[in-house]
């Protein structure tokens, strides 16, 4: 998959969300239209309607003539403003809640992490809070994606699909994600794919008889890759986000038992859960353990 750059895009408004000013030159913004836009620079003026048209020109230098234009289909943007949008928590709740859910990856300078639909308020105190070897921002949106290039150059952003992440940023220990019900496939599919791209376990076989025998501080430094999955304001405004946005939207958060099963079936472990009228959060570990002999 190679890179697709975001060249002097020229932003416009939307009626939800006033755009950042001309981005120039967002290196390292990887979509899922990659494979056709091989050696091009992308840019995508944001317009009202929800229907925008992508553009694609060969990135030649000004002084080789007149650079080609290629109409790609027209393509919906959705709006995702409701990510930002907060009626349920104080300003000073909203960021406690937030620091809580990112504390809970438990974040180290040399971790690798990935933030899967999470909105660009809770990217940026996550930035701000803990420093780390590698953090990709994967989302649908371009327009929430290159909001956060031009703020941080050195998060890597990929548009798309959560399960189409490529391996070569891989493993990761530390995944967040920020908005479940928005993801458009089953439980059992997520952990299967994530199980594929999650940093495995201590190096051998005994680790699942003797981890529930060690003090927290050691469990945490044998365990494997962690997935947080949260929902600031909980079930109850989720159901009224579902009705407000239908098509981006698409399921309920999980309850306990079905989410441990789903975990349990790739080796994931849920180590908190808890589920309040106005907070969702759960954290599971990755215990697929490797053997040094493989």
């Amino acid at each position: 998959m190679n890179a697709m750059f975001l060249s002097s895009c020229s932003l416009m408004a939307t009626p939800s969300r006033k755009p950042p000013p001309c981005i120039p030159s967002l290196h390292h913004c990887y979509s899922r239209y990659n494979s056709c836009c091989s050696g091009y620079y992308l840019s995508f003026p944001l317009l009202s309607s929800p229907v925008h048209r992508l553009t694609v020109g060969a990135a030649t230098p000004s002084n080789e003539g007149v650079v080609s234009v290629i109409d790609f289909e027209d393509f919906m943007e959705k709006d995702w403003s409701f990510l930002d949008s907060d009626r349920t928590n104080s300003e000073e709740e909203h960021k406690k809640k937030t620091d809580w859910i990112i504390s809970k990856g438990e974040i180290a300078e040399k971790s690798r992490v990935l933030v899967c639909t999470g909105s660009e308020e809770f990217v940026d105190q996550l930035v701000d809070s803990l420093p780390c070897q590698l953090l990709l921002a994967v989302h649908d949106s371009l327009f929430l994606l290159a909001g956060i290039k031009e703020k941080y150059d050195e998060v890597k952003c990929w548009q798309g699909e959560l399960i189409y992440v490529p391996e070569k940023w891989t493993p990761f220990d530390v995944i967040f994600l920020y908005f479940l019900p928005a993801l458009p496939f089953e439980l059992d599919r997520i952990f299967g794919e994530l199980a594929k791209r999650c940093l495995p376990g201590a190096l051998w076989e005994a680790l699942p008889i003797i981890l529930p025998l060690l003090p927290e501080v050691l469990t945490s430094s044998f365990a494997g890759a962690r997935v947080v999955i949260s929902h600031l304001q909980g079930r109850e405004v989720l159901e009224q986000q579902r009705r407000q946005h239908p098509d981006v939207i698409i399921s309920d958060l999980p309850d306990k038992l079905t989410l441990q099963k789903a975990a349990a079936d790739h080796s994931f472990q849920m180590t908190e859960f808890v589920e309040e009228p106005g907070f969702y959060l759960a954290v599971l570990n990755f215990c697929d353990v490797k053997n040094p002999k493989d």
